[in-house]
């Protein structure tokens, strides 16, 4: 699978682009364990082109986690235009342009899925984007606004021939949120139609390799995208690379996963600094199934999020370590 001169080789997994979540330690980590293509947090358009430094740190990237591309939102052609040459100053792999994030704070101001509600103004974004730039541009968008537009076959072909080399699609529409189940039957029209070729990459409900393995069986879809299953749990792309391969590597016990967390606490604190290093990662240690088999596991969970020092952090997962109830393989919950 290739995205331009990009080659991902067979099956690969991309790791969604997440707000508070994506940043730098976590994006090596997923590499580390097998994810084909990291994306930063996605970026607001009218931040970069006005040099916020909170949004510029976002687009921060390390040569180690390449390939990995750079997602910003907007809702016009002009400042979506000077974002993605500012964007490529930085030198990502890709830019991608999102067009499908339903929170309100996006989809309401008219960007992210809000675009969905004007088909014309999304195509001309991107039309002048892929002008704009060398740097490969995608797109990742959802089935529609809601059910009564449920628009993705048709806006696939547009997008494809606004120039974009590969489209990510998220099987819910806005309307949906994150609820209800991901649609992937649409994902898998998009792909099936014969007049389509650049790559289709599926996203929506991939928590397990089972899923994942499904997707390209199923679906014929060039690449999967997970997202919320890898909070906590960076090392979810062995597994489910291992399982779609069908390799018989030795699977990370509960202790290498509790290293991997210390060393994901102790990437962000070297990073920045103590204090937000650890606001970057103890949602990730908060959130990761390896700790559902812990007795009253609640209180430890609040203490996490109180933590506000490295050793204080440490001794809690320390203290997990020790308790012989931790379940090695915990269900994942369902998410995007």
């Amino acid at each position: 699978m290739k995205i331009g001169k990009l080659d991902f080789g067979e099956r690969p997994l991309f790791l969604a682009p997440m707000e508070d979540v994506t940043d730098i330690g976590f994006r090596m980590l997923c590499k580390r364990y097998g994810a084909a293509m990291v994306y930063t947090e996605f970026v607001s358009a009218d931040a970069i082109i006005r040099s916020i430094k909170s949004t510029l740190d976002k687009m921060t990237i390390n040569d180690a986690e390449r390939p990995v591309g750079i997602q910003i939102y907007g809702r016009n052609v002009e400042s979506m235009v000077e974002a993605a040459k500012i964007v490529e100053q930085v030198k990502p792999d890709l830019i991608d342009l999102n067009f499908g994030c339903p929170v309100k704070k996006v989809a309401g101001k008219g960007a992210g899925s809000g675009m969905l509600r004007n088909i014309p103004l999304l195509l001309d974004i991107t039309r002048n984007v892929v002008k704009a730039v060398s740097t490969p541009v995608t797109v990742k968008t959802r089935l529609g606004w809601d059910n009564d537009s449920l628009i993705i076959t048709d806006l696939a072909e547009q997008l494809q021939d606004c120039g974009i080399q590969a489209l990510t699609i998220h099987g819910r529409t806005r309307a949906q949120m994150y609820t209800g189940e991901a649609d992937w039957t649409l994902i898998g029209k998009v792909k099936s139609n014969p007049r389509i070729h650049i790559p289709i990459i599926g996203n929506g409900d991939i928590t397990t390799p089972e899923e994942a393995k499904r997707a390209f069986d199923d679906y014929g879809v060039d690449a999967v995208m997970v997202g919320r299953a890898t909070f906590g749990r960076p090392w979810v792309f062995k597994e489910m690379r291992d399982f779609i391969d069908n390799t018989t590597s030795s699977p990370l016990t509960i202790d290498d996963k509790i290293d991997i967390l210390e060393e994901q606490l102790r990437i962000n604190v070297e990073r920045i600094d103590e204090y937000r290093g650890i606001i970057h990662t103890r949602r990730h240690l908060a959130s990761s199934p390896i700790f559902k088999g812990i007795p009253d596991f609640k209180q430890t969970r609040i203490a996490m999020l109180r933590a506000t020092k490295v050793d204080e952090l440490i001794a809690i997962l320390e203290e997990c370590r020790g308790k012989q109830s931790l379940t090695p393989n915990p269900s994942p919950r369902r998410g995007e």
